[in-house]
């Protein structure tokens, strides 16, 4: 049996959105900028799909600028307002769980000259709104946070921060800007937007194609281009655009919108059933998410399609690689930092011992996943467990 538990990396492509892309392959190619039948098709296309993407969202159409994916959209909503508010401030606030487009942003930011703020998180995985209180200074410009984090699902605080943030602005004056990276959180969670300023979202975390994104900037804020030349997307981001790849992500966010409540609870009844199973069955174990998930935006609580839990006395590399073996595709942790040399900087920042670390394997789920996908796992996973705890292969 072939079972995919690796959708916080990427999902697999609906076979709508594949059929939507190939027509602007192989017929309606024309390059949107031209004033002929072909090129009127194709702009046609990127506006239905812009109207498709911000519904999904809940924002209105002319607030979204397609991307590459999400990585731009990040990259492009910290070094745009940074730059557009130089002269207003130097301080930027994020938290030590984020996503390393935005980590790295915010260092080549500090590099810049500005200044910024990394805040800590509990045990959870959760960033404390006092502790934002404390940060702000009248020489913040922007605060960025992501709404769910990608390694172990917790909800972030994200409402109370918006409205801590509301509230500082009001009583010193200040017109601090708050962006979210919602790559996890989009098609996961209910729509969520009052108070934020910007939205990172990508095409292929909801069954659309890799190498699109898009970045919700609320209406009437001016932020700095990152790509520049040509000026497509209002200017803000240059490039012709990538008509197939904008059609299937229009394509994705509307089935994904269509229905939605329903496509989160088989998230979370695999979810759910995978960990009690997980529980009942395998000892010495960690769980590392929230155990109680929301679809909604219930603060600290997980969004259903994640489970991160560490199997003591394994190695999560060595279980993945012997799971494969079965069909069953997981993750030791995000698909970004994989290539990199390290621990998990989000395991370590929730206070995990090294050990408990080095055994932590994340299943992340679709609306795809069923019960039985879920026995099939627990079998081998259980199988899997107890024949590297009984070899004796950690050291």
């Amino acid at each position: 049996m072939f079972v995919y538990l690796d959708n916080s990396a990427t999902t697999k492509q609906y076979d709508a959105v594949t059929d939507k892309m190939v027509v602007y392959m192989k017929e309606d190619f024309g390059n949107p900028s031209s004033l002929h039948k072909l090129g009127l098709t194709a702009e046609k296309a990127v506006k239905n799909a812009r109207k498709n993407v911000a519904e999904a969202i809940g924002v209105r159409d002319d607030e979204i600028i397609f991307t590459s994916g999400g990585t731009e959209a990040d990259n492009t909503a910290l070094l745009g307002a940074a730059s557009a508010r130089k002269r207003r401030g130097k301080k930027i606030i994020t938290s030590t769980i984020e996503h390393p487009a935005v980590l790295e942003t915010a260092s080549k930011l500090e590099n810049l000259g500005f200044t910024v703020e990394y805040l800590d998180v509990d045990e959870n995985g959760s960033v404390n709104p006092e502790a934002l209180q404390e940060a702000m200074t009248e020489d913040t410009i922007l605060i960025s946070v992501m709404g769910v984090n990608n390694e172990v699902g917790t909800i972030e605080p994200v409402k109370e921060m918006v409205q801590i943030k509301d509230k500082y602005n009001k009583e010193h004056g200040t017109d601090i800007l708050f962006h979210m990276d919602g790559v996890q959180s989009f098609g996961k969670l209910s729509h969520m937007i009052n108070g934020i300023d910007m939205i990172s979202v990508s095409g292929h975390k909801i069954h659309g194609p890799k190498g699109i994104g898009a970045l919700y900037v609320r209406k009437g804020l001016m932020i700095e281009p990152y790509l520049i030349g040509g000026g497509q997307e209002k200017h803000m981001r240059s490039g012709t655009e990538n008509v197939p790849a904008i059609a299937g992500f229009g394509q994705a966010a509307k089935l994904t919108d269509d229905n939605l409540e329903c496509r989160i609870k088989n998230m979370s009844a695999a979810r759910n059933y995978l960990m009690e199973g997980i529980k009942a069955e395998i000892k010495d174990i960690k769980i590392n998410s929230v155990e109680k998930d929301s679809f909604v935006w219930d603060s600290g609580m997980c969004c259903p399609s994640v489970l991160n839990i560490s199997f003591l006395g394994t190695r999560g590399e060595v279980l993945l690689h012997t799971l494969e073996q079965e069909e069953i595709y997981v993750s030791t942790g995000s698909a970004c930092s994989s290539n990199k040399k390290g621990q998990s900087h989000v395991l370590k920042a929730m206070g995990l011992k090294d050990k408990e670390i080095e055994g932590a394997i994340r299943f992340s789920f679709s609306e795809f996943n069923t019960i039985e996908e879920m026995d099939y796992v627990l079998g081998h996973l259980k199988d899997a467990v107890a024949r590297f705890r009984r070899l004796g292969s950690f050291r």
